[in-house]
This record gives C-alpha cells, sequence and structure tokens, in this order.
C-alpha cells in the first residue's frame, strides 16, 4: 500500500492528471470553448433542436450512505444497482424507498488508486439470463466479466462466479478508464484509460487510451474498423461516460491533462489525439471534440442523453453540465447547474420520461464529505 500511494504521489506530482482532471496547476479559463467534430455525420431531418438554456428540478433523494458509489445500472422494475469502487460490491437500491440490499462482493477485484469495482451494465437480455456485467481492477489488469444475479439466493450470495469477458485491458494507480454500456446494437462499449503511458493511447494494438466495441461473449464485434480488433476508436487519455442520442450516435466525455476537458462524438476508426493534441487541435488526422472545458471546470465522469442535450457529470467541477445538441455538434453554450451544491459528480443515467439518475462522489478520498457519505438523486430536466 505505501508503494501503491507514492506511486500515486509521484504521477500528480509530475503533473498527470486524476480523476480531477488536471493538476491544480491548470490554466482555469473561463467556459466552454465550442470546437466541431470532423468528419461529423450531418443532422437528420425532422430532429427538434432543443431550448437553448435548459432546467434542472431535484425531484427527490432516492438513497444515502453510500461508499464509493461508481457504477450505475437501472434494473426493469425501477430498482437501481450501484457498485462501490472501493468495497468492491453490488448493491441493489429500492427506487421508491431508497432501501439497500448488498447483492454480494465481486470476487478478483484489487482496489487501489482509482482502480476497484467501476461500471455496471445489464445484460441485452437480462430478462432471461439475469446476467450484470462489470468493469473491474484485478491484480494484472482491468477486466470486463459477467455473472448471474439470482435474486433467490440470501442477500450477500446473489451474485454468480465471475466469467471473464475480456482480460488484458492495463492498469494504473491513474486513468483506468471504466464505463460500459450496451449500444442500440447490444454490442457491449467500453472506455478504457492509457493507465498514466500516453504511449499506449496510439498503439491500436492496446487496449489503453481506446473505446472498445465487443460483442456480449468477449469477442470483437462485426464490423469494427480494425479486422479483428476490439478497438472501436483510438488516441483518448481516459473515457469514463458513453451515451447514445436518439438517432443512435455516440458521445464519449474524456479527461484532459491541465488544459482542456472533452466531450467527443465518435466516429469509428478515428484518432481522437492523446498524447499529441489535448482538445481541439490544428492538427490534421485528429478528430476534434465537440465541446472542451478548462479542467476545474469539469472533469467529467458519466454522461447521459435526455431532452435533446448531453448531460455530464463532473468530478473536479463538481456541476452538471447541459450540452444542447444539434446533430453532432452544439446548439448552444453548455450551462452549468448544481455547482458546489452536491459535490463531485460521478454517474448520470437516464431514468426515462424526462428524468435522470445522478450519483455524487464525495468518498472517493478526493474531498472531505461533509455529510459523509454518497447518495442518489432522481431529476427532473427540460
Amino acid at each position: 500500500m505505501t508503494a501503491v500511494l507514492a506511486a500515486a504521489a509521484l504521477l500528480l506530482t509530475a503533473g498527470c492528471s486524476s480523476d480531477d482532471g488536471g493538476s491544480p496547476g491548470g490554466d482555469g479559463s473561463a467556459s466552454a470553448s465550442r470546437t466541431s467534430g470532423q468528419a461529423s455525420p450531418p443532422e437528420r431531418s425532422g430532429e427538434r433542436t432543443p431550448p437553448a438554456k435548459g432546467s434542472v428540478k431535484v425531484l427527490r433523494t432516492v438513497a444515502t450512505g453510500l461508499k464509493t458509489p461508481w457504477g450505475l445500472a437501472a434494473l426493469p422494475d425501477g430498482d437501481l444497482l450501484v457498485s462501490s469502487r472501493d468495497e468492491a460490491t453490488i448493491t441493489r437500491v429500492d427506487g421508491k424507498t431508497g432501501r439497500k440490499t448488498e447483492l454480494g462482493e465481486v470476487p478478483g477485484v484489487s482496489p487501489a488508486g482509482e482502480g476497484g469495482l467501476l461500471g455496471i451494465a445489464l445484460s441485452p437480455d437480462y430478462a432471461s439470463d439475469h446476467m450484470i456485467y462489470a468493469y473491474f481492477t484485478s491484480a494484472s489488469d482491468n477486466r470486463i466479466v459477467r455473472m448471474i444475479y439470482d435474486e433467490k439466493k440470501p442477500s450477500g450470495e446473489q451474485l454468480g462466479a465471475p466469467d471473464t469477458v475480456l482480460r488484458g485491458i492495463p492498469k494504473g494507480v491513474i486513468h483506468n478508464g471504466g464505463r460500459i454500456a450496451f449500444g442500440p446494437d447490444r454490442m457491449l462499449y467500453a472506455g478504457t484509460g492509457e493507465s498514466g503511458d500516453t504511449g499506449l493511447s496510439q498503439d491500436k494494438k492496446s487496449l489503453g487510451g481506446k473505446i472498445l466495441r465487443i460483442t456480449p461473449e468477449g469477442e470483437p464485434a462485426p464490423g469494427n474498423p480494425f479486422p479483428d480488433s476490439p478497438v472501436y476508436s483510438y488516441g483518448h487519455r481516459n473515457v469514463q461516460g458513453l451515451a447514445w442520442d436518439a438517432e443512435q450516435r455516440l458521445f464519449a466525455s474524456e479527461f484532459g491533462q491541465n488544459t482542456w476537458d472533452e466531450l467527443n462524438a465518435i466516429k469509428p476508426g478515428d484518432n481522437y489525439g492523446w498524447p499529441k493534441a489535448e482538445g481541439r487541435s490544428e492538427e490534421d488526422g485528429f478528430h476534434d471534440p465537440l465541446e472542451q472545458w478548462s479542467t476545474d471546470e469539469a472533469s467529467p465522469s458519466g454522461i447521459a442523453y435526455a431532452e435533446g442535450s448531453i448531460w455530464m457529470a463532473g468530478l473536479r467541477g463538481q456541476r452538471l453540465w447541459r450540452i444542447p445538441l444539434k446533430g453532432t455538434e452544439t446548439s448552444a453554450e453548455p450551462q452549468a447547474f448544481f455547482e458546489g451544491e452536491y459535490g463531485r459528480l460521478r454517474t448520470v443515467l437516464p431514468a426515462g420520461d424526462s428524468k435522470l439518475w445522478l450519483v455524487t462522489s464525495n468518498t472517493d478520498g478526493r474531498v472531505e464529505p461533509e455529510d459523509g457519505d454518497d447518495r442518489i438523486l432522481e431529476l427532473e430536466v427540460s
């Protein structure tokens, strides 16, 4: 443990950012700077452009007392599953009462630094197979597993043995990525980090610093841009947010180093620039972000699509960003909500209609939480 802490301190001293998105010496410039993604698909006819200004209302606090929450998945009956990064457990939260029931601990998780039990997702065939997918840091790598969830077993014993779907994603004290989500095509997408080794992002043979696309069984998905490879896009630094809009276009949030955090429109096979570019670049061959923020305003983790906008949770920025879309470009300036009100924000998930679930991240060791725990909020947005 001493060696791990020493390594983390060395990396941070060197100016390499972590979940905070940038060192304290970041440029701190005032607001988001809009750029256009290259080779973006055009806006579909009939798409509705959202209003320039939106709103957010907190409907209720769903649950409190969460420890290092990271991933979130909604069950068909309205209950929620939440993963604990450091405790390596998955807990079921009653969507109405907030009552918590621990499913069990995921074996093989080795929490350290920013690693641990990270993103979770339900199988697209969950109604019949009851499979939960999880992305976690093991002693040797980051990997994706799937487990059967048996509600009939006693609390704490409801998770089956993990079946490894994909292994060999580079791990580190920092930049482990970790977000997973099934897309409209029923394929599994994963955002990975370069684990502090910047050269991995441009190496198409490495799984680090990428967005991956695989079948539910872990094979490279049909139609991927590189033959026999799970790599879907590359040149990323640390991807922790994935979401699709109403036209099935993929967006991803990404941590910058000291200057620019990014929201990207993802095109298969494109190079998003890291480490040669951070934010907008004048170099040919790099796909520019559709939005960028100074690192102290964002440090983005989870994202969700609702009401014509991408909603992006900020860790160091301690705010929820609304980014109204017109195709794969922004239709108006991003708008910030909750600045400092709920602390660090980790995960945001659609809750149906005009609602979102929002998960805070104040027990991850970055700040001293005022109330000693983390929570899930239900929001109404426009």
